[in-house]
Parts: structure tokens; sequence; C-alpha cells
């Protein structure tokens, strides 16, 4: 099983989560590519120390908005989209090879990932952007959601991620940030939930439905507070399961 992790999130003199930290326990970083957050400097270290880590870069694209951290809808045409994506890719890939390695796969972030999970034309607009930069990019999306549906008619692979720190609406949708409960802070419980995920493919949604989501990638949020100590212990308790921890790409 794969762990990933939103990385490389501050701007400037502004830090966000604890990147060195994260990386001596994911097995992929989502690395912000300067839209959401992260400026070329961010970008330098969060690669440089990837790539020190045996760490897999993925491009964490997203909306062009720094003021609401890439979290608030926005109307973008398809066509501006795939530009935007393209150049988000490009660039983080351009730090990464200075390190290296390359980026090895996209998520999208925030806003984005919601909207392009639901929304077809988002979504083949997230992958043709994909697609020019290279044809077998990896994505990494939720399962059965309209990005993994636009990467199979497209023709490239799409891998399935679930979250541990989030809560899951029964039609198999994130619960909104507005709401109570959307994030989940408790150790015990993000570590069962990872657990299970990892060896069922399935997770309690918040009313009680059983979903079946069988993923390749677990994600915790690197800005969620107590990011280490639960990435620590979801990495403890899949160890502790007989889970094996590496990249969703290792069989890429």
């Amino acid at each position: 099983m794969d762990l990933n992790s939103d990385l490389g999130e501050g701007f400037g003199a502004w830090k966000m989560g604890d990147d060195d930290a994260m990386l001596d326990i994911v097995t992929s970083a989502n690395v912000a590519c300067g839209f959401h957050a992260g400026d070329p400097s961010v970008m330098r270290r969060v690669c440089e120390r990837a790539a020190a880590r045996g760490v897999v870069i993925g491009a964490h694209v997203a909306y062009r908005d720094l003021a609401g951290f890439g979290r608030r809808a926005m109307d973008v045409a398809p066509a501006d989209l795939a530009d935007d994506v393209l150049y988000q890719i490009g660039a983080l890939d351009a730090f990464a090879r200075a390190a290296g390695t390359r980026v090895r796969y996209v998520k999208p972030h925030g806003a984005l990932y919601n909207t392009a999970s639901v929304d077809p034309e988002q979504a083949a607009a997230v992958v043709e952007g994909i697609r020019r930069f290279y044809p077998a990019l990896a994505l990494l999306c939720p399962p059965n959601s309209e990005m993994a549906k636009q990467a199979e008619k497209t023709g490239f692979p799409a891998y399935a991620e679930a979250f541990a720190d989030r809560a899951y609406t029964a039609e198999g949708l994130l619960v909104s940030r507005k709401l109570p409960g959307a994030v989940l802070h408790d150790a015990d419980e993000v570590a069962d939930r990872a657990v299970a995920m990892a060896t069922t493919g399935k997770v309690v949604a918040d009313d009680g439905t059983e979903l079946t989501l069988e993923p390749h990638s677990l994600c915790v949020h690197g800005d969620t507070p107590g990011a280490v100590e639960l990435a620590r212990r979801i990495r403890a308790g899949l160890g502790a399961s007989g889970v094996h921890i590496g990249s969703f790409l290792e069989t890429a």
C-alpha cells in the first residue's frame, strides 16, 4: 500500500506542515506547483529531499487560487484548465529533474480534485493537460470518478486513492470541509480506517453505509493538525497488519 501526503504547501515566509518529517514516513509526495501553494524555492527543497529519501514525486495541480489555498470552486474554461495543468506539471518536473528524478504522477488538489471527480468537462481537461505532458504519466484520483473514467478513455493509467483522515458520504464523495466531522483527528480511528481500507478495500461512510474503494494509495493531509503522528500511526498499523508499504507505481 502506498502512503501519500500533500507537501510543499508553504509560500515565501509562510510555512505549512512538516515536510521533512512526512518525507520520512510516506512513499509518495504530492508537491504543490505554485497555483494553490508553493513557490520555486519550496518546490526545489521538497524535490531534493524527496529524491534523497526515495520518495516518489507527484504534481499536486490546482486551480489558480493562492488566496483560497485552492479550495474555492472556480469557473475555468476547459482549454485554460488543460494549459494550467500542463504548466504546473512542467514547472515541478524541472525541479524534480534537477534533483535527479522526475514527476511520476499527478494528483489534483482541493476544489479541482472535488470538481473533476464529478464534472466530465473538468475531468477531461485535467486528463488532457497530463496527456500533453506525457501520455504515460499516472493519475491519482478517486475510484470510479470522472477523472478515472476520462483517463480510461484516453488510455493512460489511473490509480485509486482513499483518504484515511477524511469522512465519506454515502455517494463515495468527501464530506465538505464546511461540515463538522469532515476531517478526522483521532489517531486510533484514522489508523484503524487505514488498515481496513488497505486490507478489505472498504470504509464506512458518515451514514453507516459501507463503501468499496479498493485504493492503491492512502492519503493523510500534510496540513491536518497532528499530521505527522497520524501518518506514523497509519504506517505502524499497516506494518503490524502485514501490509507491504511502497509506491503504487512499484509495478507500473
